[in-house]
């Protein structure tokens, strides 16, 4: 049908008639321009010379990272999982003693604790509900219902593996409860408390791989998170390793997914996370270090230490430890008592 019939049915008049430019011509000229594009005549191929796509890295990606230690002498030895024994039992909930860190906390309003929001099982936010779970938050809630009667007076503030130390020591929280490995270095910074659970580094590998052991991955790129004790053991493997180090675990997982590393390695208990979150990835090797958990309390805070660790042998004594480990652990670590704690006095 003619454009001015269109026109004419519609009832109204408008520029274009039958004597509008006609479509073969328009084509034409479109086809010209294209050819004069090419240039030679010949097809333009916008591929042409691309061979390969980098995928994405997460920020704060390093290879080989330099030794990230401000310490020029060794840490004395020391029992890292020995810390304060408890004084008497528990306070009244809300009923802090006077002139404690306790009641400072108490009068504030809230516990401020530094946690993660990456690390599937342990300190992860629920995409459901927005909020913060896992084991490690589960201890945090008790120490939150220990001083004011109700676990949920935290204020929850997100750190990194590198930044756990740093928080502690510039006062920022009260506990940093976050898959924190104790040793004699960080013992001579912060306190802990008594070990509450005790992992070891194994390694994560894609599901097709036949490597199980980081021994097989001399010259490989294997990656773990910034600030942690299994960036250490990476980089003092004779296999002499390439260590990779993010800010977060997740980005680990990523990066294996992605092809950029070879292997993922660090704790146990954070790797079986992502192994829960990802099918195509395994655990793989048997432990080849002990990590002893521990929550981590400003240097100054002794009574917050003795505190705390009267709350774990509470947890422990009622049960709850043994319910919060079933929820979070339980189907993928085995049954696994609580750690028996050990104290310097």
């Amino acid at each position: 049908m003619r454009a001015g019939g269109v026109m004419a049915r519609h009832g109204s008049r408008v520029g274009l008639t039958s004597r509008a430019v006609p479509v073969s011509l328009v084509f034409a000229v479109l086809l010209l321009a294209v050819a004069a594009c090419a240039g030679s005549g010949q097809p333009v191929d916008l591929a042409k010379d691309v061979t390969s796509v980098d995928r994405p890295s997460p920020v704060g990606v390093e290879e080989n990272p330099k030794t990230s230690t401000t310490s020029t002498t060794p840490a004395p030895p020391c029992d890292p999982r020995a810390s304060y024994r408890p004084q008497g039992p528990l306070p009244p909930e809300g009923q802090m003693p006077n002139d404690t860190t306790m009641q400072r906390i108490q009068e504030r309003g809230q516990l401020v604790a530094g946690v993660d929001q990456n690390t599937f099982l342990f300190g992860f936010r629920n995409p459901a509900t927005g909020a913060l779970e896992g084991f490690d938050i589960d201890r945090v809630r008790e120490i939150a219902k220990a001083i004011f009667g109700d676990p949920n007076k935290v204020q929850f503030k997100v750190v990194t593996s590198a930044g756990r130390l740093d928080v502690l020591e510039k006062d920022q929280v009260d506990v940093v409860v976050r898959t924190f490995t104790a040793n004699c270095e960080r013992w001579q910074k912060i306190n802990f408390s008594s070990t509450y659970y005790i992992a070891g580094q194994r390694l994560l590998v894609d599901r097709t791989s036949n490597v199980t052991s980081l021994d097989q991955l001399g010259g490989k790129k294997v990656c773990a998170a910034k600030g942690s004790t299994s960036i250490t053991t990476i980089k003092q493997n004779p296999a002499k390793l390439v260590p990779v180090q993010v800010d977060n675990w997740t980005d680990c997982l990523i990066m294996l997914q992605q092809g950029q590393v070879s292997a993922v390695s660090t704790d146990d208990t954070i790797l079986a996370g992502m192994v829960a979150q990802d099918p195509n990835v395994k655990l793989v090797g048997d432990r080849f270090t002990d990590e002893p958990y521990g929550i981590g309390i400003p240097k100054k805070n002794t009574d917050m230490v003795r505190f705390v660790n009267a709350v774990l042998e509470k947890s422990i004594a009622d049960g709850s430890w043994a319910s919060s480990y079933d929820r979070w652990l339980g189907s993928s670590m085995g049954g696994q008592a609580p750690p028996q704690p050990a104290y310097l006095d």
